[in-house]
């Protein structure tokens, strides 16, 4: 991965921190599939211009992919957040979500992955594991498996996401917004049953926080994502996303008021442990094309 790009996928992570955050604070104003709805309203709104026709035979895939990443992992990640007394346990659980896509990419794909890179990531997932186990997160089973469920349709949609040819990452991202929002809209008004009185008194900073949610972590975030998973295998990319549960416990900790137990300072070392083991090794087996690639640019 060219520095460009790993930039890039850090950026990401940061981002995607700040929306576990972002999404808490909103929800305590407003239903969580009602947020889910208003935010892909947003994107789609501000996406719009860029949507066009996808090519031919991608229509399967495409409605996979945006049901999976879109409807399905966001209604269920925010109704856990919306059950959950702290921001920490719902990031560090959905962290299952790299074990499950390296799972799905070998089996679904059949990318392959050696042991090194296997290594490294059972290390990470481990200092998830033992995050997780925090008796914050064992005394909120019905979130816990909100999210689990969450990490898995996440997981499936990144894996069928490779097989996107032709698509836009603008383009895609409005898709994503069209194609979930009957969904979501549907479940709100059956589950959430909004009140219009209750949501015109909604707070300006629950807005903002649908803006940044909408705009930071969906068009910027995702959007990037979309890139990064088109040029490089899923199994390269996904390590690096085990960075953001230790950003998210890091806010929730200081916005938040959060209060792991001492498993954080362990497993968010072990976690640094594997996203580094993977770092150096991208950086050691890149060093023999340093010559050949200068003046040369990257690969789309």
């Amino acid at each position: 991965m060219p520095g460009r790009d790993l930039a890039l996928l850090i950026f990401i992570c940061f981002v995607w921190a700040g929306n576990f955050l972002a999404a808490a604070w909103a929800v305590e104003s407003m239903p969580p599939l009602v947020f889910t709805v208003v935010r892909f309203l947003l994107v789609l709104l501000v996406l719009l211009p860029f949507l066009r026709r996808p090519p031919k035979g991608q229509w399967p895939t495409l409605l996979g992919v945006c049901w999976s990443i879109g409807a399905l992992h966001f209604a269920l990640v925010f109704a856990a957040l919306g059950r959950s007394e702290d921001v920490s346990s719902i990031a560090i659980t959905m962290q299952i979500y790299v074990p499950m896509t390296t799972i799905l990419a070998v089996t679904v794909l059949g990318e392959r992955v050696g042991w090194r890179t296997t290594t490294a990531v059972t290390i990470a997932f481990g200092g998830v594991l033992l995050v997780g186990l925090d008796p914050l997160v064992l005394a909120q089973i019905d979130a816990l498996f909100l999210v689990i469920a969450s990490a898995f349709f996440l997981a499936l949609g990144t894996v069928l996401m490779r097989r996107l040819k032709g698509i836009g990452v603008f383009s895609f991202q409005a898709w994503n917004a069209l194609l979930s929002l009957p969904l979501l809209a549907i479940a709100a008004w059956l589950v959430d049953q909004p009140d219009p009185a209750q949501l015109a008194n909604i707070p300006a900073t629950a807005w903002l926080a649908v803006v940044y949610s909408a705009i930071g972590a969906s068009i910027i975030g995702h959007g990037g994502f979309y890139l990064l998973i088109q040029r490089h295998p899923v199994t390269e990319v996904t390590p690096y996303l085990l960075l953001v549960p230790i950003l998210a416990v890091g806010l929730g900790v200081a916005v938040w008021g959060d209060r792991p137990g001492w498993r954080l300072a362990v497993g968010g070392g072990l976690v640094l442990i594997g996203v580094l083991w993977v770092t150096l090794r991208a950086r050691i087996r890149r060093r023999p094309l340093v010559t050949r690639e200068v003046g040369e640019a990257p690969a789309a």
